[in-house]
């Protein structure tokens, strides 16, 4: 982790923006991009980190992400990671790969959602979901 006057503003945010959620194994959901922030190497790949699941889970608004001083950049990486539904997931996956700051977080995401051992009782659905995820990280890393 990169601790920076605007990753700071980014963890509190992403703690707010989070309060009240949680992971499948009832864990407080803030975990997550925590965890996901420690691997990164610059300011930037922290603050989307950090921030990568706002603007998909929580009622957080880029205009919000503007006012809180999050850069043009960062805001374009955090919307490529944003899952449209409408979109099938590997293209998805393939639309990331063209923003280095939304692909290393995408990896990271990835790898830490793929552990199962964050999972009090893994499901056939687990399992189905990781070897998705395993694809995504090979489109991403190719």
């Amino acid at each position: 982790m990169i601790y920076t006057p605007l990753t700071r503003r980014a963890i509190l945010f992403a703690f707010d923006a989070h309060r009240g959620q949680y992971d499948k194994s009832r864990l407080p959901y803030i975990t997550h991009p925590l965890h996901v922030a420690e691997s990164m190497k610059s300011e930037d790949e922290c603050v989307v980190a950090l921030l990568h699941d706002v603007l998909e889970d929580t009622d957080c608004t880029v205009e919000d992400l503007i006012n809180m001083g999050i850069t043009n950049r960062q805001i374009a990486a955090l919307e490529l990671l944003c899952h449209d539904d409408s979109v099938p997931y590997l293209e998805y996956v393939q639309a990331i790969r063209v923003d280095p700051i939304a692909r290393t977080v995408k990896v990271a995401d990835l790898n830490h959602n793929s552990d199962l051992t964050r999972l009090n009782l893994i499901t056939t659905q687990d399992i189905e979901r990781i070897k998705k995820y395993k694809q995504a990280i090979e489109i991403l890393l190719d």
